[in-house]
């Protein structure tokens, strides 16, 4: 997909906001949409085919926390949280919801533009994985198969466990590193995630949504395993 054809929905009770967002991303050659809130957001989520969300955490009505919630998971559209700058627990439980990003306000639009150009490239990586042998084609993640094929992760009756585009990417590299301890600036880089900065606990945070997916006890995983002062580490057997 063309980055700069992408569907933008931008989601923000701020209607200066909104309009400054999709001012900028329109000259950027995006196609952009707003909603002041959930309601409006998920009329066009149903309407239309959205390829990345922006949506403010601090809104009056419904919060982006609650309306990512019923998001997630049937729908796996890439979200960036818009946080009140240095909010890190807000960012935290964005994360844990599923989230893929999060941005603090006042938001920087160069910053923005390259955290969405991030997200949609992971979601692009999902939609067209292929590999060339039919050994790389899946692997196992205890009772749940990788299909990377098809860019999805199928439970034993063949159903789809929906995954945002970070999750598929973060298993898709431990499926390419079996038996290989990694650490977290090694799960970022070949993730394709950004940058680190002072905060950042985003891996930690996105192998705990994992292991609660794949794990019979995320408490005590055997699957992903946590290599003390090192890193992680897949271990199918």
């Amino acid at each position: 997909m063309d980055d700069q054809k992408a569907h933008i929905l931008v989601c923000d009770d701020e209607i200066d906001v909104r309009e400054m967002l999709q001012e900028y991303l329109n000259k950027r050659g995006y196609k952009v949409s707003a909603a002041s809130g959930g309601g409006e957001l998920r009329a066009i989520v149903s309407a239309q085919t959205v390829d990345a969300i922006i949506m403010d955490i601090n809104m009056p009505k419904e919060d982006g926390l609650s309306i990512l919630r019923s998001l997630r998971p049937e729908n796996a559209t890439p979200v960036i949280m818009l946080t009140a700058a240095g909010d890190v627990v807000d960012r935290i439980i964005g994360l844990e919801m599923g989230a893929d990003d999060y941005l603090g306000k006042p938001v920087d639009l160069r910053e923005l533009e390259a955290r969405i150009k991030a997200v949609l490239r992971r979601s692009a990586i999902n939609e067209t994985a292929s590999v060339a042998t039919a050994d790389n084609d899946g692997a196992r993640f205890g009772d749940y198969t990788l299909d990377k094929k098809a860019a999805k992760l199928l439970a034993l009756d063949g159903s789809e466990v929906q995954l945002t585009a970070m999750e598929y990417s973060l298993l898709k590299v431990f499926s390419d590193n079996k038996g290989r301890v990694l650490n977290r600036d090694q799960l970022l880089e070949q993730a394709h995630d950004r940058s680190w900065d002072p905060f950042d606990r985003s891996i930690d945070i996105r192998i705990s949504r994992l292991r609660r997916k794949l794990e019979t006890n995320p408490e005590k995983p055997e699957i992903i395993r946590t290599v003390r002062g090192i890193g992680y580490l897949y271990d199918p057997k």
